[in-house]
């Protein structure tokens, strides 16, 4: 039963993606893109604890931990630098 959940779960992220994808490609200022990019990254990060779940590692939860903080700090940069930099 657990595993089906997993597998539903994996099955809307996996749509979610590829509507955020599209918003990435497709975004007509670049603030869309920031964003859509930070949701693709959170998409990501389920997935990396959906196959953490699935696999039964725990190390897969570390790994998602270190990329969350990365893409929040990278999300971080992009906007300082799309709002002007120091001000």
């Amino acid at each position: 039963m657990a595993n089906m959940l997993v597998y539903i779960a994996a099955a809307i992220a996996g749509v979610a993606f590829i509507l955020a994808l599209y918003r990435f490609m497709r975004g007509p200022q670049a603030v869309d893109r920031v964003v859509a990019f930070d949701v693709l990254t959170i998409i990501s990060l389920t997935g990396i604890v959906l196959i953490a779940v699935q696999e039964a590692r725990a190390i897969y939860l570390d790994v998602a931990l270190v990329y969350a903080l990365l893409s929040f700090l990278g999300v971080i940069v992009v906007a300082k630098y799309l709002e002007g930099g120091e001000k």
